[in-house]
């Protein structure tokens, strides 16, 4: 945690909020005691194998075991090929998949297509948190150097530090020389700039240009209905329109 005084002073007003919104919670905590999950948890299945696929489907982020007795009924229905398929997708991914060697984004070999294409710029390097982060920039076909995914942001409250980041590895790479330009497109939080402001200061012995996305307003977004924040950073960040 000693990283904690060489990045932003913002740490311990984060830890402060983290500590409020715990206590609320413990002091609500009867707000969890649904009587609706009691009966949900404690359904009867007229099937032992239905009830473990439920329960394996529920277990997904975002799934409830609704939602998950609606999709193992469905399965069900499908032609037995189709649910082999997805069984036989799912093993692989799980089994198969690899992350590259140099920019940690999921790849099916050893290094990814897009760290072996060489019509790719190699002296621009794009970082960004997770593969997320990596499918959103290739949708907009604007980018065409290569990235480095950090896996996740520096995060005291969740026991997550420099060393549990992908900060090293991206710091071998620019001394190996060759990059011109390392582009920070990490999540505009409190944990991705906080570790945008540690990657700066690694980085900052060596001769590479260090750039941000810019911030700012939505295309379609109302001035009144903008948080202060976004408000001041457009402002700050405002730009000429040409004549």
């Amino acid at each position: 945690m000693d990283y904690l005084n060489n990045i932003f002073p913002l740490s311990t007003f984060y830890l402060d909020k983290f500590s409020c919104l715990t206590n609320f919670a413990l002091r609500k905590g009867n707000a969890f005691s649904n009587p609706l999950t009691k009966i949900m948890t404690t359904e009867q299945f007229p099937s032992k194998l239905l009830e473990r696929a439920v329960s394996e489907l529920a277990k997904l982020p975002g799934v409830g075991r609704r939602t998950a007795l609606r999709w193992a009924m469905y399965l069900l229905k499908q032609d037995a090929r189709r649910t082999d398929a997805l069984a036989e997708s799912l093993i692989q991914l799980r089994h198969d998949v690899k992350f590259c060697k140099v920019c940690h984004n999921i790849s099916d070999t050893d290094i990814c297509e897009i760290c072996s294409n060489s019509q790719r710029d190699h002296s621009t390097i794009c970082v960004v948190e997770n593969i997320r982060g990596v499918l959103a920039i290739e949708a907009t076909a604007q980018y065409r150097g290569l990235y480095h995914v950090l896996g996740g942001a520096i995060s005291p409250v969740d026991g997550v530090g420099p060393a549990d980041l992908e900060i090293e590895s991206l710091v071998e790479r620019v001394k190996a020389g060759g990059v011109h330009e390392v582009i920070l497109a990490l999540n505009p939080t409190m944990e991705g700039d906080t570790t945008n402001f540690y990657i700066t200061r690694k980085l900052g012995e060596y001769d590479v240009q260090i750039t941000t996305l810019a911030r700012g307003l939505s295309v379609g977004d109302d001035l009144e209905y903008t948080d202060e924040l976004t408000l001041g950073r457009s402002i700050l960040g405002r730009v000429p329109i040409e004549k």
